[in-house]
């Protein structure tokens, strides 16, 4: 099932994220996973050339841009991180959304979709509130006071989609208060757009029909 190996891909890889800080082969090793699970998952889902060359070369760029800033890191080197992530998860939005919301039924593959596309939404707004944090240092207040890594904004990143919101991570700038409040909204109306095309699509169907 390959939306089923794409999403497994998708929880591996938050889980191997420690290797990227570690000294040796760690983040050549974790970029490596990075840098294909999205490329494996486009040509998976999508046989269009333009997806699949945009995976392909936006894969290509954040594997790069990774390894520098681990073995020889640098501001430069995070921004670079940063923007081929946003471009790197953009695709696969574009990939996944399409693959979910133009199908004709209600099939495993396309829940298990909804569901890596819900993840790489997540991901994908860590990557833009570390961007931020580039620009603005002060933007998000902790309650701890330590600084804020790639961790800390993924996890910031998935208590608000699901509007869980337990205040341990502060958005303090305007920019950063806009892209929390769009990132809370996102979540509330993509859970809604969802149900709303599955149970559409579920009563529309002939086996619906027949019972």
């Amino acid at each position: 099932m390959k939306t089923g190996g794409l999403l497994a891909a998708m929880l591996l890889h938050n889980l191997l994220y420690p290797l990227s800080s570690v000294h040796g082969a760690g983040p050549a090793l974790f970029y490596a996973v990075y840098a294909g699970i999205f490329v494996a998952g486009t040509f998976a889902l999508s046989t269009a050339r333009l997806p699949r060359l945009a995976a392909a070369l936006s894969g290509a760029a954040v594997f790069a841009a990774g390894l520098a800033n681990s073995y020889a890191p640098g501001r430069d080197a995070a921004l670079a991180v940063y923007l081929t992530s946003l471009a790197y998860h953009g695709v696969m939005i574009w990939v996944l959304a399409r693959y979910v919301f133009a199908a004709r039924e209600v099939l495993t593959d396309v829940i298990l979709a909804a569901t890596t596309l819900y993840l790489v939404i997540g991901s994908a707004f860590a990557a833009l509130y570390a961007l931020i944090v580039w620009i603005e240092p002060d933007a998000f207040a902790t309650a701890s006071g330590a600084p804020l890594g790639w961790q800390q904004m993924l996890y910031y990143s998935f208590v608000t989609l699901t509007t869980v919101g337990y205040g341990d991570i502060t958005p303090r700038s305007p920019s950063a208060q806009a892209v929390a409040a769009f990132e809370a909204i996102v979540g509330v109306l993509y859970t809604v757009i969802l149900l709303a095309r599955l149970v559409g699509l579920n009563a529309s169907s002939p086996a619906s029909g027949r019972k």
